[in-house]
This record gives structure tokens, C-alpha cells and sequence, in this order.
């Protein structure tokens, strides 16, 4: 233990110091610490002396789960179900908070939810640009193939609205050979 300990302060020493974690978060050092870290965890978790209530919110901070309001209000801990972030979202230009939707760990991950709909937004174009820089680069040389829209998404009448589509033929022609 004091091993592994040793070289990982060495190691940050030698990115620039000892007071930034080495893989991004304390935790996640703890965590990849070879024979420590997931040892440590596994053994406070199936230890009987630890509160349930203990082991329960640790194993939910590790698996990175929050209480939702659903979840708190059906515990009796809240009055409402109905989303925090969506309700701090319609707040904000005085909007009504009326309506709702329940919050659950799908409504907060996805761009349904108000209050995340701009991140989740900003990860999924994320993702897709990286998924498209990496098909381009495994692209062969003599495949002709390329995505037309890369910044958003388009439909027929927003993409005939290019004039590299127009060259091809009319949206009226197209829609009438489909």
C-alpha cells in the first residue's frame, strides 16, 4: 500500500505537483490505486458494523446516482416530484411552474429536462462530431461519401435550401421522384 502510494506521488510530482489528482479526480486515484482503492471500497461496503444508510449513500456516490425528487418525494423527504432544474429554468425569465415533469434520473439526463437541455445538447454534438472525425479519418481515399450536415440536423426543405443541392435538381423534382 505504501508502495503504490509512493509512486503515485512521485508521478505527480513529475506532471507538476502534488496537489492536482493524477487521473483527473481524488477519487478516481483511489479508485485505480492497483490493489487498494476497489479492495477498500469492497470491504467497507460488506462490513456489518457500517449503518445500511452509510454503505447505501457511498455505493450510490460511487455509481455516480443522486436521490431524485421522485425518489425523495416518495420517501416523504419533498413535497413535489416535479424537476428542479426545469423549475429553476422557468424561474429565471418568471415563468410558471406549473406542470412540471417528474424528476427521474432519464427526465435529468435528457435534453426533455429544461434545466439540461442546453448540456445534454452540447454533449450529444459532442459525441457526434467526434463519431464523424473518426469516420472520416478510417474513410478510404476512393469512397465519395460525406455527411452534409455536420453542425445540425437537416430535413429535405432545409437542405434544398443549399445551393450544392439545387445543383443536383429541384426539391420539386426530388420529392416528386420519391
Amino acid at each position: 500500500m505504501r508502495k503504490v502510494s509512493e509512486r503515485l506521488v512521485s508521478r505527480r510530482r513529475k506532471r507538476g505537483g502534488v496537489h492536482e489528482p493524477l487521473y483527473g479526480t481524488w477519487a478516481a486515484d483511489f479508485m485505480l490505486k492497483q490493489d487498494a482503492g476497489k479492495f477498500m471500497l469492497g470491504k467497507y461496503l460488506s462490513d456489518n458494523k457500517i449503518p445500511r444508510k452509510q454503505s447505501r449513500r457511498l455505493g450510490m456516490a460511487v455509481a455516480g446516482n443522486t436521490p431524485t425528487a421522485n425518489f425523495l418525494t416518495k420517501t416523504g423527504k419533498m413535497q413535489s416530484a416535479g424537476s428542479r432544474l426545469c423549475r429553476i429554468a422557468r424561474e429565471a425569465p418568471g415563468e410558471s411552474t406549473d406542470g412540471l415533469a417528474a424528476e427521474t434520473h432519464g427526465h435529468i439526463k435528457s435534453a426533455g429536462c429544461e434545466g439540461m437541455a442546453m448540456t445534454v445538447t452540447a454533449a450529444h454534438h459532442s459525441i457526434w462530431r467526434h463519431l464523424y472525425d473518426s469516420m472520416h479519418a478510417a474513410q478510404k481515399p476512393k469512397i465519395k461519401l460525406k455527411f452534409v450536415s455536420l453542425d445540425k440536423e437537416s430535413n429535405i426543405s432545409t437542405l434544398w435550401r443549399r445551393e450544392e443541392f439545387l445543383r443536383i435538381c429541384s426539391k420539386e423534382d426530388m420529392e416528386e421522384k420519391a
